[in-house]
């Protein structure tokens, strides 16, 4: 089921070359990543799997640019994530990137609306509003536009974070157990909705999951192990 080079005549929007994490603990170092190389093309869905302390969180963070490398090279869109300084790698995130986090990370004081609103804004959109309300219909939260995150269900506020993890329409969507803080219920249903704005936006979705059935649902698997491919 995995591959690690893209397919021919398709454009790669994350390229990852030789990563690896070393962090000081104790008297010696701690290796969490060693040599990750892979790419993801425009449009796929990439599942990264393993168990935990495998090294995927870090991982994703490493390939949002939240956290740095201590060897090799991400790239996103072509562009080198760790050439860039802090605030350039900000930007591109804004740009480019979206996140879905397990803990939603919405903000209490601001409305659904407002939540999603809120990168739009940072990037001078005018439409900000519209397009939010837009989104939001689409994730069949329209009537809830109002609606503080602690008056809404575990499943509605991950709804409102994928509407504003969608709603600038970014090439690159990383998810960090999206259903891990649901119900199966609720986990199902927010599970086919970003299966089906990754398909109707061409969004490109890179999550980490320990949700085998969940993983199987994206096109490859990247699974990892002591914080190594596994082949």
């Amino acid at each position: 089921m995995q591959t690690m080079k893209s397919k021919a005549g398709t454009q790669s929007v994350l390229r990852v070359r030789g990563i690896g994490k070393t962090v000081k603990s104790g008297d010696g170092d701690l290796v969490i990543l060693r040599e990750i190389a892979f790419e993801v093309t425009s449009g796929e869905a990439v599942a990264i799997v393993g168990a935990s302390g495998s090294g995927k969180s870090t991982l994703l963070a490493i390939l949002a640019g939240l956290d740095t490398p201590s060897a090799g090279t991400v790239e996103i869109d072509d562009v080198d994530l760790y050439t860039l300084d802090e605030d350039a790698r900000a930007e591109l995130r804004g740009r480019l990137v979206g996140f879905v986090f397990q803990s939603f990370q919405l903000l209490p004081a601001l409305t659904a609306l407002e939540n999603v609103m809120l990168p739009l804004e940072l990037a001078g959109r005018r439409d900000a509003g519209e397009a939010a309300r837009e989104m939001l219909a689409r994730v069949g939260l329209a009537e809830r536009l109002g609606h503080y995150p602690k008056h809404l269900s575990g499943g509605e506020q991950q709804r409102v974070a994928l509407a504003r993890a969608f709603v600038v329409r970014p090439k690159l969507l990383l998810a960090d157990e999206p259903t891990g803080s649901l119900d199966a219920a609720s986990g199902s249903a927010v599970v086919d909705l970003m299966f089906q704005l990754n398909r109707d936006l061409g969004t490109t979705l890179v999550l980490v999951t320990h949700d085998e059935d969940l993983a199987r649902r994206c096109g490859r698997v990247v699974r990892l192990v002591a914080g190594r491919i596994a082949t």
